[in-house]
């Protein structure tokens, strides 16, 4: 079975992981098949904490990969936040406007 999961690197203390597909009896770092995109849990800046292909996530899971209860929810949190910022740059522009 194919999953989509995290694969951990980074220095001792310093994580940082890639968002892979992979074939669910490989080693957690070891080989995969794409790479989708990378979370950064002690990034300082919102904007560098995490990017994900989304249209990749949504092909890979309508091809029957299934995602880690973490990856989930990182999906979940990066999709609300693609949504809000559109609306944050629409108030922006109306703030400058007034």
């Amino acid at each position: 079975m194919v999953s989509i999961r995290l694969s951990r690197g980074g220095a001792k203390k310093r994580p940082f992981y890639h968002i892979i597909v992979t074939d669910q009896r490989n080693r957690r770092d070891g080989r995969y098949i794409e790479r989708l995109g990378y979370f950064n849990p002690i990034a300082v800046d919102s904007k560098d904490k995490m990017r994900i292909d989304v249209s990749r996530v949504d092909y890979w899971v309508g091809q029957g990969a299934q995602p880690s209860d973490r990856v989930k929810s990182l999906i979940k949190g990066y999709k609300k936040q693609l949504a809000s910022e559109p609306a944050a740059d629409a108030s922006a522009e109306v703030a400058a406007d007034a």
